[in-house]
Formats: C-alpha cells, sequence, structure tokens
C-alpha cells in the first residue's frame, strides 16, 4: 500500500470491537502488531508501499468499471459512531444529517487489511468502493474528488482512520485506483458528504408569484434506477454490462439521465410502482441488488 502507509491505524479484530468499549478512554489505539511507525517497503512496480500491504496478486482488469457506492439510507452503527480516542487526540463522529466538506490529503489501504473487519464489523473489500474517515458517520457516503485530475468518486464511510500524517480520508484500493493515485500513495483530494436521492423530486414553484408548484410524476413514468455515477463513462460501462448479463429480463430500454451532479442509469418507463416493483424483484434474483424505483 502507500508510503507511510503506518499513518493510517486500522481497527480490525479486537481493535475494530475496542471502540464500543472504550467510548471515550484515552487508550491509543493500533491494529495489532501494527508499529506506530516504519520505513516503507518498495515494490517491484516502483509505489512505495507499506510493510506487505499493496495492491494484491491478481488485480481485476475492470477495476475501472467499479460502480460507485450509490447513497441510500441506512441505521448508523450502534458502536462505531461514538467518540474516541487515538494518539492522544479525541475524535467526535457525526451523528446527525449535516453537510461536510474538506480538502486534504488521502491515502488507500490494500491487501494486508483484505477480509479483515472494519469498525462496522464488515469484512474489508479492497476492491469495493469504500472508505475510513475519522469522523464521518458510519455508514455514510462521501463523494471524493483528486484535485490533481478532477475525477471523482462516490465511496461508502465503514470504518475509521487515518489518524497521523494529517491525512484526512483513506480510501480502498479500488476508489483509489479510479481517482489515479494508487502509484504514489497519496492525493491531494476534496471530501464531500452525499445524500440518497428521494424517490421524487420536490415540488418546485415557477418564479411568478402564484404560481402553482409542480405536479408530481404521472402515472407511465415511473422507472427503476439501477445505478447512479459521479463520471459518465462508468455509467455507460455499467449500462454496457447490466445489458449483457440480463438482457432477457430488459423489458424496457436502458438510459442515462443526468441528476444532480450524478449520471442516473434507469430503466423503464412503467406504467405503475406495481409493475416496477415486479420488475425489480426479478432483477434482484439476478443481480447483487434491487434496483430502485423513482417516480
Amino acid at each position: 500500500m502507500q508510503s507511510l502507509r503506518s499513518s493510517t491505524v486500522r481497527w480490525f479484530a479486537v481493535g475494530g470491537l475496542l471502540l464500543a468499549l472504550w467510548g471515550c478512554g484515552s487508550a491509543p489505539v493500533r491494529g495489532p502488531g501494527e508499529p506506530e511507525s516504519a520505513p516503507p517497503a518498495k515494490s517491484a512496480k516502483g509505489g512505495g508501499y507499506y510493510l506487505d500491504d499493496g495492491p494484491g496478486d491478481q488485480v481485476p482488469a475492470d477495476l475501472d468499471r467499479v460502480p460507485d457506492a450509490v447513497p441510500r439510507d441506512e441505521p448508523l452503527h450502534r458502536y462505531a459512531n461514538r467518540r474516541y480516542v487515538a494518539f492522544g487526540k479525541e475524535y467526535v463522529p457525526m451523528v446527525d444529517r449535516r453537510e461536510f466538506r474538506q480538502r486534504g490529503i488521502a491515502s488507500w489501504y490494500g491487501r494486508r487489511f483484505h477480509g479483515k473487519p472494519t469498525a462496522s464489523g464488515e469484512p474489508y473489500d479492497m476492491y469495493a468502493m469504500t472508505a475510513a474517515h475519522p469522523t464521518m458517520p458510519i455508514p455514510s457516503y462521501a463523494r471524493v474528488t483528486n484535485l490533481a485530475n478532477g475525477r471523482s468518486v462516490v465511496v461508502r464511510i465503514n470504518d475509521r482512520g487515518p489518524f497521523l500524517h494529517d491525512r484526512i480520508i483513506d480510501l480502498s484500493y479500488a476508489a483509489a485506483y479510479k481517482l489515479g493515485y494508487v502509484e504514489q500513495g497519496s492525493a491531494l483530494v476534496e471530501v464531500e458528504r452525499v445524500f440518497p436521492q428521494p424517490d421524487a423530486a420536490p415540488a418546485v414553484a415557477d418564479a411568478k408569484d402564484g404560481a402553482a408548484p409542480a405536479e408530481p410524476a404521472a402515472e407511465g413514468n415511473i422507472y427503476l434506477q439501477l445505478g447512479a455515477f459521479s463520471a459518465r463513462a462508468n455509467a455507460e460501462s455499467f449500462r454496457e454490462r447490466i445489458t449483457r448479463e440480463v438482457a432477457a429480463l430488459l423489458d424496457r430500454a436502458v438510459d442515462i439521465v443526468p441528476h444532480q451532479g450524478l449520471f442516473r442509469v434507469r430503466l423503464g418507463p412503467y406504467g405503475s410502482a406495481a409493475e416496477a416493483g415486479e420488475i425489480a424483484e426479478r432483477l434482484s434474483r439476478s443481480l447483487n441488488f434491487k434496483p430502485h424505483i423513482l417516480r
């Protein structure tokens, strides 16, 4: 993984559960057997990786096509959002629905932690679109933009860290790969919290006085959202994969529409929510997710 990987302390195994027990304790947090600092070991490809961390022996060839995380409403983790102390500094995670934006250095972590528990208790998947953040809610979602090249991804926050060397967020290998900073190990980024899109956009009044609010979408204009991406190229790749894998189940056109900074991949239109729901159920049995109904 990246140089100065020791700057990011993982919560795995016992460390993750100690969040629940320590509360506002003062014991420093670090992964089992992980030193607070150590010189990085160089990878064969020339990048700096900490100890035995790195990109893995068999990196998937289609990492560019890994879809961004899609924000959805989820209950906050019972323990991972309590205040805690790491290396003498107290952190107070957010537990409300506030907007959040910051700029700073992002790092990434890889095979050394692949499959081990995160602060949420979920196993870390270096090829999924996830991230660790010191104070953002677990779970929550963030759009991360590499300020050097303008690339953006949406990730799901499910872990804690980093804590040293002024890092602000630690991305999965896949997310860092898509942002283009795997080889250098870190990058200057902007992190912005993002929220689930409502099923229906709120009614907006015309600028003229006394204008009536917009009517809700009529029957016959209902779609299934298959995915939402910050980059159109990712949306197009996802559409191609979906149409190839479940072509027999697609009874409507799959299109891409921009919406509030994202590119929605949707299927439809359908005459009613009930009809769309039946298709969503059938698709969910073939896909690893259930499409979302857009009204």
